[in-house]
């Protein structure tokens, strides 16, 4: 299977944006050379702005150059992006709803081997209930391209959620529309709701399910806010029952969102696969993490049987 990174696909997409559009400017906090926006300041280093381990510094900066009428993209880790600076994105970002975009990357557990410190399994829910904040999660590297060129070509504040390891190109090719979710294979039994690197867990999970007789739709969730409710209780009531899967904890994320909109438009049982009230912790490489927090292709197939029963 062909493999991208996300990170690589940032830092690329603002390369090629760069060129015509003279308005983008790039914030890094001191890890540049990981999130990849140093590829920008390599190439304009005149809009390239390094501002040290000072996030909240950052994010102020962006929204004063965004009132210049420049395109900010600011990034750090998922979990410094959204945590140190919380306040200035809250404050000075959302609330006159400016025109920055900000990119947590290494998010999830997938920043292993440095622990709960630097990974973050709570960054969804806190940008989801910021009024004027749009959130989205690709699947893949493709994927994140597009969605990097959406939110370079529309106003607002923006939050992109990235992954620090290669991850299996499955998304559609199809140009990204905000709120829209994407079935990847079709099923009639149960729907699974999939967003990140457990998009390619979910496909994954149902060819297992295929094998017991269990007909599996798989559904990718790029746009976490906004989302199509109407297509989402469409989706709901074409199945008996729904999985969610998301490498975030399973409060206030994708689980939570589903079953927000599932209870009022579509009842069905839902189960959620997610990190389960708990912060992540170090480990000897990624796959092993997501096996212990059971953030796995089998994880899915269990929780689709038990929605089953």
């Amino acid at each position: 299977m062909k493999m991208g990174n996300q990170r690589n696909a940032y830092g690329e997409a603002l390369v090629e944006l760069g060129k015509t559009n003279k308005d983008i400017v790039v914030l890094e906090a001191d890890l540049s050379k990981s999130t990849m926006g140093r590829m920008f300041g390599d190439q304009y280093p005149d809009r390239y702005y390094e501002m040290g381990i000072a996030e909240a510094n950052m994010a102020s900066t962006a929204a004063g150059l965004s009132l210049t009428g420049k395109i900010p993209f600011m990034a750090s880790f998922a979990v410094f992006t959204t945590g140190r600076c919380y306040d200035q994105i809250r404050t000075s970002i959302c609330i006159p709803s400016l025109n920055v975009k900000i990119c947590g990357a290494s998010a999830g557990m997938s920043d292993f081997g440095d622990g709960s410190t630097h990974q973050t399994v709570e960054d969804i829910a806190t940008m989801r209930v910021l009024p004027n904040m749009q959130v989205f999660c690709p699947a893949d590297a493709s994927e994140a391209t597009r969605i990097i060129k959406y939110m370079a070509a529309n106003k607002g504040p923006m939050y992109l959620r990235l992954n620090r390891m290669e991850v299996p190109e499955i998304s559609a090719s199809e140009p990204f529309v905000p709120g829209k979710v994407y079935t990847l294979k079709d099923g009639k039994d149960v729907a699974i709701f999939a967003t990140g690197i457990m998009v390619s867990k979910a496909l994954e999970a149902a060819e297992q399910l295929e094998k017991a007789g269990v007909s599996a739709k798989v559904v990718n969730v790029p746009s976490i806010k906004p989302i199509d409710s109407a297509q989402v209780a469409e989706v709901a009531k074409s199945v008996k029952a729904i999985v969610t899967a998301e490498e975030h904890s399973v409060l206030g994320g994708l689980g939570g969102l589903i079953c927000e909109i599932v209870s009022e438009l579509a009842p069905r049982k839902i189960v959620r696969v997610g990190v389960q009230d708990k912060f992540g912790s170090s480990a000897q490489d990624y796959d092993t993490l997501l096996n212990a927090y059971g953030l796995t292709a089998e994880s899915i197939v269990n929780a689709a049987k038990e929605a089953l029963k």
